[in-house]
């Protein structure tokens, strides 16, 4: 083990690359909830403004005069947006429900995977509010594929890009997967 400045030790190869963190079960529930919630912070506010903003359409005039399939776009995205919303403001609740029970590990995992579907049903969000927008912006028969083209690019972003670099940058099976439960498969 080798001891940085600041205190902190980690263990090293024969390289001597860094390979982990020397912390405890407690210690790494903890980094890894505050890194968590720094994660839900950004999504929450950005499905939180795209949820007002939706909850406001229906009293506009020209709801009264959409398609019905637009309605019913309309009302998808919204409950598509409240079940986000909930997704991801469901960390802090269960934080506030189980702190001082000593059960941090399992909360991580459990916000975790609030957090994920959070993802998820907001990229589902995102799609039929755009949907929405340009079927009733442009009325053109194009609006699918480019929503399509967009959700492609959320889904690069969003997912495709970090599980590459997940692949690419995990070199042991000293590194860790990011859940406190298991460790990374190791690179191949």
């Amino acid at each position: 083990m080798n001891e940085r400045p600041d205190g902190y030790t980690h263990r090293m190869t024969q390289e001597g690359r860094r390979t982990g963190r020397d912390e405890t079960e407690e210690e790494r529930a903890d980094r890894m909830w505050a890194e968590l919630i720094q994660e839900v912070r950004v999504a929450q506010t950005g499905v939180q403004i795209l949820f007002g903003f939706l909850l406001t359409v229906v009293f506009q005039a020209k709801y009264a005069t959409l398609a019905h399939l637009d309605q019913v776009i309309y009302i998808v995205t919204v409950v598509l947006g409240a079940c986000a919303t909930g997704a991801l403001i469901g960390p802090v609740s269960l934080h506030r429900l189980v702190a001082g029970r000593r059960v941090k590990p399992q909360a991580v995992r459990l916000a975790s995977r609030m957090t994920f579907v959070g993802l998820l049903l907001l990229l589902a969000t995102m799609t039929s509010s755009l949907l929405l927008v340009l079927r009733v912006a442009t009325h053109d028969p194009y609006v699918p594929w480019l929503v399509a083209g967009v959700v492609t690019w959320y889904l690069l972003c969003w997912y495709a890009l970090p599980l590459w670099a997940r692949r690419q940058h995990t070199s042991g099976p000293h590194e860790t997967s990011g859940r406190p439960d298991r460790p990374a498969e190791p690179h191949k």
